[in-house]
């Protein structure tokens, strides 16, 4: 009959045993090797607590009543799920394992609210699997260190609660998660019970279980108790492994007896067990609980001697049990002797994490300091921010404000961090701790830094949400202590809408003895009233003598929001006087603050597009009369509308069909670009002649003239008008000067604007086009200057930008100007305005190739890598030794590309060069060389650079060339064939490449078959084999998932992958990447999809999935940039727009090219244009990019 063990260890108690006595127990044992790290105790880990009396060796059952214990199965029995839904089962595990493990491979923990999410997103399926549960359980432990301990207990039990709840069944694998989180929580539980539990449903232990019983005894001492189940063990014939000898380690210790800890390790080797790394950290972990640094330092030494490797993060751990045990003095003697290995930082981090949460933040400030410096080696911006999460984890957890006020003071003085304190009452605000905020900013006042009104916001947020009157006031009171005043901005959107009304809110904050400007009042009421659409209420409160001079823009928004929704009424009930009365009392305020009637008509033109897009085809066709009416009264209200927004207007109205409307509106709003700078020069004579201020039309005219690159005349008025001219004008018009080449003048312009005003700055493009100009004319000491000055002013480049560097290098090159190049270069990045890069560093190789000086090119190779560790043009350079026939100076190449990118690269690049020059003996014998391999992106980077040049014959030799070659992807090969001929829609060369395939006994993957057909059936030609069809996913993602995890075979995977794109079918691509996730690695394969569905309309939607399913295949500029290509040929205007608006929130810079397509979106849909619109031809952008391209498209070190 099977043995109670839970009656066993009730009854049976063993004497304590000595190290001689558990040899006995245990006999021989083979050692097993640990298990793997991801849920392994993680840094900071802490022991379990028993129910225990004082008396070690004892177990109270009893006192273990009042604690938690695993409940018993229960829950209702549900129905067997169905086939679908395990299939959803397994498509969800496979969606949180990922979501988890993406999370620990990143940052070495899991947050609570990621946690949670994924809980409660498995719990409304309704049928949890037993794997979905194993791995919430497994994740409530060590992987939380920013959550108390209490709290990951009680997570776990929610878990296992809510999960039996929905029909679960746990296994003995679910029990022993449960155990494993109890020991990393410290969780007090009684193992009879535990056990008894899972008798009780019928579950039985198995080995894993008695070690982590044995652990749970060892970590209160009860030597007693581990030794009963030490001898179940042996009498089941269960191997005792190597994890519960170290527990043994710990027992032994923690009940006093540190010879028997030590002996331990002599009885691991008897019984044939040789200790490891983790037997070693059991050992110095009760030695760092002694505090006793003498022997944690021996056991370091014999640690070392016998070659041991103890990471890292095992000596994190020696730190936390230091702490733990209030020997914190010892902890800078161990953090010394880390060694900083990859993934030490995340690894501190936690440290740090799990020392705060247990109440030692000083401890963790001190480890935060050791390893601040690796931060900063990876710190990209200017303004430092290093502790970022060690700040806002002690503001969660409440730690006194004096304590981290000191810690922000200490990163602070250190240039750590350039805000730390703002940041901190940034943590603070965000998890509504009032108290600690408001002292905080008390702290930020003290030492002088400015406190704003937006600080507050976050809790204004919190009390609107819930109406919280009083805690609104109390949050005022204290801006009012702190002598900060609440602005416009902060009362209308914040404060207002927790009150009632406006009187509301005036008599609380009278009664709470709150003062606040009576202008923000009826500013915030105004803001109020316009987003509500109360044109009456609106009109009366504009209209009242009482009203302040206030700056109507700021609630523009407002009233286009709260117009849309009443302009509809308005104009089917025909009251265009009250939107007449409206407008009036519009002008005449605007009047008075801007004295121009100018910029007033752009904002109604605004107003007016914005109007018109809020109505449908239906009001505009039923209320035709009424817009033409409306129309009407905007001319005769003398307000003309810009050819942009006019042009806008008129799409939307052509697009309802409604010519008659179009006409009026043309005869009614539009202007056109002459009349409009015809009335801008007369506006700007009119306002020169009554000597009012004319700078701001003088721009707008320079700025229409610069469009039509019409310089002589805005020269001219540049001269008429100068004392007008602003530094925007003189941006402008030097702009305009580069383009046009004129060196001369755009130096004078520049002058008179640095004596005008010292402390201008122009953007980067307008410096940089500056620089080119200026070099190209032999004023290179002006245009260095230029560069100095960007340094000084702190002018960033963008992508766009370093490539108009490389242009202007390239123009220097052209000539042969070395001097000018490495002039420029030096300059560039000494400054640090750009780092050196393949393609800044090229022209200066390009220089000597122009003039086919091989020496020179190769000694300019030689001092771009040893200065900038760059190899730009190298290519081309053994190419044209290649083909001069220069046999010595290529040997000299060929033995310093060895030294420095190691045989086999230098055997490529050699290769390549000879296919390159069409010398394909010598070609042949490279790729013949013994022990040769395929080096697959090397391969691709050829492959490529073919299509692109559409270099059919180099190509296809070197097709031929590798059919021997080891390891060379046939199919692959045969793939970049098939695409040249597609692009070159050559059907014969694809039908000759098919019978090679069949000669070479090729079996090609679909992808090569379904291009091969393409081209076949675009031509009218019969495909002489079957096209293959998409399968059914569960035939194709199983034989895929056997290729890939178990041949390490991703092809098959990755084209089914892009067929599902393709078909539009995102959830099994989804769910194809969670099984398979090499699949994500195959980044030149998504690239080249992206690049081939850009090339046609209709295929933003598969970029866009590509881009959500796999985000960093390539960098976000590439992404965007196919984006918006796509977009242009969709003629597709507000996605382009709403593209363009995320590109600026995310900080995603827009090659000149993309910007150009853009621009053109816009002026097409009659929208204006929001930046500037690069100056030339889409063709010379194309252009651009692809020599940046193709000299960027080096081999790569592979």
């Amino acid at each position: 009959c099977r043995l109670n063990m839970a009656a066993l260890l009730r009854s049976a108690r063993l004497l304590k045993c000595s190290p001689a006595v558990l040899l006995q127990v245990f006999g021989n044992s083979r050692h097993v090797s640990a298990a793997g790290r991801l849920y392994s105790e993680a840094v900071g880990t802490t022991r379990a607590g028993l129910c225990v009396q004082t008396v070690p060796g004892r177990l109270n059952v009893n006192s273990c009543r009042q604690y938690g214990v695993v409940p018993e199965q229960s829950g209702l029995v549900k129905d067997e799920p169905s086939v679908a839904v395990r299939s959803k089962q397994a498509q969800q595990f496979d969606w949180a394992l990922a979501k988890l493990d993406s999370s620990v491979r990143r940052t070495g923990r899991v947050t609570k609210t990621l946690l949670l999410r994924i809980f409660h997103d498995i719990c409304r399926t309704g049928y949890p699997s037993g794997n979905q549960a194993l791995l919430l359980l497994r994740s409530c432990g060590s992987l939380l260190p920013e959550v108390p301990l209490a709290e990951r207990v009680e997570l776990s039990q929610q878990i296992w609660d809510k999960l039996q709840e929905l029909g679960t069944t746990y296994d003995v694998s679910h029990y022993n998660a449960l155990l494993k989180t109890y020991l990393q929580n410290e969780f007090r539980f009684s193992p009879t019970d535990f056990l008894a539990k899972m008798e009780s449903a019928n579950v039985q232990p198995n080995r894993v279980t008695y070690q982590r019983l044995i652990a749970a005894y060892c970590e209160v001492g009860d030597i007693e108790g581990a030794s009963t189940i030490l001898g179940f063990m042996k009498s089941k014939d269960l191997p005792i492994t190597e994890a519960v000898f170290n527990s043994l380690v710990t027992g032994h210790a923690r009940a006093g007896d540190m010879d028997s800890a030590e002996g331990i390790l002599s009885v691991m080797k008897s019984a044939g067990i040789e200790p490891g790394p983790d037997t070693y950290l059991s050992l110095l972990n009760v030695y760092a609980e002694k505090g006793d640094i003498a022997k944690i330092k021996q056991t370091l030494e014999t640690v070392e001697n016998a070659d041991i490797l103890l990471m890292d993060r095992d000596l994190m751990q020696v730190v936390f049990s230091l702490t733990k045990a209030s020997h914190q003095q010892h902890v800078p003697e161990i953090v010394e002797r880390m060694r900083h290995e990859r993934g030490y930082v995340p690894d501190a981090m936690n440290l740090c994490l799990s020392l705060i949460t247990h109440g030692h933040e000083e401890t963790a400030f001190s480890v935060l300091k050791s390893f601040t410096g690796l931060l900063v080696e990876s710190q990209t911006s200017d303004s430092p921010d290093l502790g970022n999460f060690f700040l806002r984890h002690c503001a969660n957890m409440d730690k006194p404000v004096e304590n981290i006020v000191g810690f922000c003071k200490d990163l602070k003085d250190s240039g750590l961090h350039s805000s730390p304190l703002q940041f901190t009452l940034q943590c603070a605000l965000e998890a509504k701790k009032t108290g600690m905020a408001v002292e905080l900013m008390r702290s930020m006042k003290e030492e002088g830094l400015p406190l704003r009104p937006h600080y507050f916001c976050p809790l204004f947020t919190h009390y609107q949400k819930d109406k919280n009157i009083p805690g609104t006031l109390q949050a005022l009171r204290a801006m009012q202590e702190l002598g900060v005043a609440s602005d416009f901005d902060t009362f209308s959107i914040y404060i207002l809408p927790s009150f009632p009304s406006v009187d509301s809110a005036r008599t609380s904050l009278k009664e709470a003895g709150i003062d606040v400007d009576g202008n923000i009042l009826i500013a915030a009421e105004l803001r109020t009233e316009a987003s509500r659409g109360n044109l009456a209420g609106l009109f009366s409160l504009m209209s009242s003598p009482a009203l302040p001079n206030i700056d109507l823009s700021a609630f523009r928004a407002s009233l286009i929001s709260g117009f849309r929704g009443i302009f509809v009424v308005l104009v089917l009930q025909k009251l265009p006087l009250c939107i007449y009365m409206t407008i009036n009392v519009f002008i005449e305020s605007r009047k008075c603050q801007i004295g121009s009637s100018l910029l007033f008509a752009e904002n109604v033109a605004y107003f007016l597009y914005n109007l018109i897009d809020s109505l449908n085809e239906t009001e505009v066709h039923s209320k035709e009369e009424q817009i033409r009416e409306y129309f009407g009264l905007l001319k005769n209200m003398n307000i003309s509308i810009s050819l942009n927004i006019f042009r806008g207007i008129r799409n939307i109205l052509e697009s309802y069909q409604v010519p008659e409307l179009v006409k009026c509106s043309i005869h009614e709003l539009s202007c056109g670009l002459e009349g409009k700078l015809s009335f801008l020069e007369k506006t700007l004579a009119e306002l020169k002649a009554e000597g009012k201020p004319a700078s701001s039309t003088l721009k707008k005219v320079i700025t229409v003239l610069c469009s039509e690159e019409r310089l002589e005349r805005a020269l001219e008025l540049k001269t008429q008008y100068e004392t007008d001219m602003t530094p925007a004008a003189y941006a402008t018009l030097i702009n305009l000067c580069c383009r046009h080449d004129n060196a001369e003048e755009a130096l004078k312009l520049k002058m008179e604007l640095a004596r005008k005003d010292s402390e201008a700055t122009l953007d980067a493009q307008k410096y940089v086009a500056l620089v080119r100009v200026l070099s190209k004319h032999g004023k290179l000491e002006e245009a260095i200057d230029m560069l100095k000055e960007m340094k000084e002013k702190d002018v960033q480049l963008r992508e766009s930008t370093i490539g108009l560097l490389t242009l202007t290098m390239n123009t220097a090159a052209m000539k042969g100007d070395a001097n000018t190049i490495r002039r420029l270069q030096e300059t560039i990045f000494t400054l640090g305005l750009a780092k050196p890069s393949s393609n800044l560093c090229s022209p200066l190789i390009s220089c000597y190739l122009e003039s086919e000086n091989y020496a020179g090119a190769f000694d300019a190779t030689v001092e771009v890598q040893k200065q900038y560790n760059q190899m730009p043009k190298i290519h081309d350079l053994i190419c044209g030794l290649v083909e001069n026939g220069d046999a010595e100076l290529l040997q000299k190449v060929m033995e310093f590309l060895s030294q420095e990118r190691g045989e086999m690269m230098m055997l490529y690049d050699l290769y390549f060069a000879f296919l390159q020059t069409g010398r394909y003996k010598e070609a042949r014998k490279i790729i013949e060389t013994p022990g040769l391999r395929a080096r697959p992106t090397r391969v691709q980077w050829f492959a490529e650079k073919c299509i692109a040049a559409q270099q059919m014959e180099p190509l296809e030799n070197m097709v031929d060339m590798t059919v021997k070659l080891f390891e060379c992807d046939r199919d692959d090969m045969y793939h970049y064939l098939l695409r040249l001929c597609k692009e070159t829609n050559d059907w014969q060369k694809a039908e000759a490449t098919w019978m090679k395939m069949q000669e070479e006994n090729l079996a090609p993957r679909e992808r090569t078959l379904r291009l091969l057909a393409d081209i076949l059936k675009n031509n009218d030609k019969e495909v002489p084999f079957e096209v293959p069809e998409v399968k059914e996913p569960i035939q194709l993602s199983a034989m895929a998932e056997r290729l890939c995890n178990h041949f390490a075979s991703y092809r098959a995977a990755t084209d089914l992958f892009l067929i599902y794109l393709d078909t539009g079918r995102t959830e099994e691509a989804k769910f194809l990447l969670q099984r398979c996730a090499a699949v994500n690695e195959q980044k030149d394969t998504m690239f080249t999809y992206m690049l081939r569905a850009a090339q046609q309309p209709g295929q933003a939607a598969k970029i866009k999935a590509l881009s959500e399913l796999i985000p960093d295949f390539t960098e976000k500029e590439n992404i965007f940039s196919h984006l918006v290509k796509c977009y242009g040929l969709d003629k597709d205007f507000s996605s382009a727009k709403a593209l363009y608006e995320r590109m600026q929130v995310e900080g995603v810079k827009a090659d000149e090219l993309t910007l150009k397509r853009l621009a053109q979106l816009y002026k097409e849909a009659g929208a204006t244009v929001p930046f500037e619109e690069p100056p030339e031809s889409f063709r010379f952008y194309a252009d651009k990019l692809n020599k940046q391209r193709s000299e960027s498209m080096e081999p790569a070190d592979n």
